[in-house]
């Protein structure tokens, strides 16, 4: 790694499309014409090195675009970038032809493994040139939607904020104050809502015309193979999210009733914008501001590991941090990772609640596994799927918890309490967001009011405490889903969240019992990047697999005798 570089050094440039098929095209020749084994790895290995510098390029592209939506020239690359990736992503599907009839596969699969070879005959069932106009066209709509939510600009109270900036306000001890708010950034949806639902709308017939042009029957299983899923299918999806209806809801049902409690408000009167305060004093909030933060994460991190603490300073050095929110950035958090600076880089949005704490430590988690893996060859191992991806980060949120004094302070308990409740509510609402992805697939040319119908359906199944006000028109026709940026620009995702969460539940349990034992576990599970799909990985690292029936149960229980340890008698 470069000990000067900081993240602003690395500059963006505008690619040719032509010169990068060449230089495709030649890798193409070079595997074909050569019958010899150390030969063919090393034209493989070179078109790996070639990759990375596209995609490093293409990162800083994506990066600078969420961070400044309204940058006319970074959104002319990124507008560039998703006209050419699906025709780069045809050349990749060539050379992937090539490669899994090449004479020397049997050696290769000893060198590379045969998952990898797993990996690209997944690939090639899910990409072919007849689909590069459709792919191109859900590019630019999915990056037509991220400019319409980070523009945001709502009016509250005499100030102008952004999506994430009216977290604050929502989250309030003053009743009217969240109800204001919540009403506030409803507005922003029904003034959106056709050109959004049209978004969408387009998006969803473009993936399923994709998906019959490949020869599926809807895009449920194209969405399945794109995300590399080899393992389990949406069958074994659906009986997961049964487990978690009848094991989890129940127990989700009886926290909000505990929290209506807690605030002094009757269940039946409770509002969806009245479960964002989790104490009548308020919710803990985080002492100081995002340069505070990052200062008291630096302490925590030194003293959580030697590892975490040598990687979190080069994240600062190296100027790999953006945390607050501000005009024009996109909202949400992500980790990306630059394979020639060998740099994860962390894009959050601070806004003065709990979630600053949740976003630092969930992205540290995803950037921690990327810095112990950035040296794995073949690059594709270097991160797993996505579900596997977010055991990482879900899981650094509960390693974090012993070090919550130095970020609540007197609110630590309080903290601790909050996050365990919410990630248990959380599963519900991801199975929620699942779910009406799978109804959508399976009807693909309803209109938007009847995408609204069916999530306000399914909605009412999961988590039938969500009442709105009238006034939240769109949340009250079923139109919550408006917001979650995942159901538009990675389809079938959300569901991973739930699984990782369960295995990060796993991981609470025991950092409980044997804190040591715990995260050497982690530490391994971390540094064996991508090289298993998610249920051999799971079995690597001694988890228990949420698809198999009872395992939800099993995880729950140690999980419910963790929650009634944590102290409240101090808490109002």
């Amino acid at each position: 790694m470069d000990k000067k570089i900081k993240f602003e050094d690395i500059k963006p440039k505008k690619v040719s499309l032509s010169k990068i098929q060449e230089k495709l095209e030649g890798f193409c020749k070079s595997l074909e014409s050569t019958k010899d084994p150390v030969e063919a790895l090393k034209v493989i290995r070179a078109l790996e090195k070639y990759m990375d510098k596209y995609e490093n390029n293409a990162t800083v592209i994506s990066i600078r675009y969420t961070l400044n939506t309204t940058d006319k020239y970074i959104s002319k690359l990124q507008d560039h970038m998703d006209e050419i990736s699906p025709f780069i992503s045809n050349e990749i599907n060539k050379f992937n032809k090539i490669l899994v009839k090449h004479p020397c596969r049997k050696y290769l699969e000893e060198k590379l493994t045969p998952y990898y070879f797993q990996m690209i005959e997944n690939s090639l069932k899910s990409f072919d040139e007849k689909i590069i106009p459709e792919l191109v066209e859900i590019n630019k709509l999915s990056s037509q939607y991220d400019r319409v939510m980070g523009g945001a600009q709502i009016e509250f109270r005499g100030g102008v904020y952004n999506l994430p900036q009216m977290g604050k306000f929502s989250t309030s001890k003053d009743r009217e104050t969240r109800r204001e708010a919540s009403i506030s950034v409803d507005k922003f949806f029904q003034a959106h809502e056709q050109e959004i639902g049209e978004i969408y709308g387009k998006l969803v017939l473009l993936r399923d015309q994709a998906a019959k042009k490949l020869g599926f029957i809807n895009f449920i299983e194209l969405g399945y193979l794109s995300l590399g899923r080899v393992d389990y299918d949406a069958k074994m999806v659906a009986a997961y999210r049964k487990q978690i209806a009848e094991e989890v809801v129940p127990v989700a049902q009886k926290l909000y009733k505990e929290q209506a409690a807690r605030i002094g408000i009757p269940f039946k009167d409770m509002k969806a914008y009245d479960y964002n305060l989790s104490f009548l004093s308020g919710n803990p909030t985080p002492k100081g501001d995002a340069k505070q933060l990052v200062e008291k994460a630096t302490k925590m991190y030194n003293e959580m590991s030697k590892e975490t603490g040598e990687f979190f300073e080069l994240m600062k050095d190296h100027h790999l941090l953006d945390l607050e929110a501000r005009p024009g950035k996109q909202p949400g958090g992500y980790m990306t990772f630059l394979p020639i600076q060998k740099f994860p880089f962390i894009f959050a949005n601070f806004n003065g609640t709990e979630h600053d704490v949740n976003v630092l430590t969930h992205e540290v988690g995803h950037a921690f596994q990327g810095y112990l893996s950035r040296n794995i060859k073949p690059g594709d191992f270097r991160s797993p799927t996505l579900e596997s991806c977010e055991i990482h980060s879900m899981s650094m949120e509960f390693f974090a918890w012993p070090w919550m004094e130095l970020f609540f302070e007197e609110d630590a308990e309080k903290y601790r309490y909050s996050h365990l409740t919410d990630s248990i509510e959380f599963l519900p609402y991801g199975i929620t967001i699942d779910e009406f992805q799978h109804w959508v697939y399976e009807h693909p040319t309803a209109t938007h009011d009847e995408r609204c119908a069916a999530y306000k359906e399914i909605e009412s199944r999961y988590t039938p405490q969500k009442k709105y006000d009238p006034e939240q028109k769109i949340c009250s026709k079923g139109g919550w889903w408006l917001r979650q940026s995942h159901i538009f620009g990675s389809p079938f995702y959300y569901i991973d969240y739930t699984l990782a969460q369960v295995c990060a539940f796993q991981f609470c349990v025991e950092m409980n019992k044997n804190r040591e034992k715990a995260w050497k576990k982690y530490v391994k599970l971390c540094k064996l990047g991508g090289r298993y799909p998610f249920v051999t990985l799971l079995g690597k690292a001694h988890l228990r697999n949420p698809f198999e029936e009872g395992n939800i149960h099993k995880v729950m229980i140690p999980l419910k005798h963790i929650l009634k340890s944590l102290d409240l008698s101090k808490i109002k």
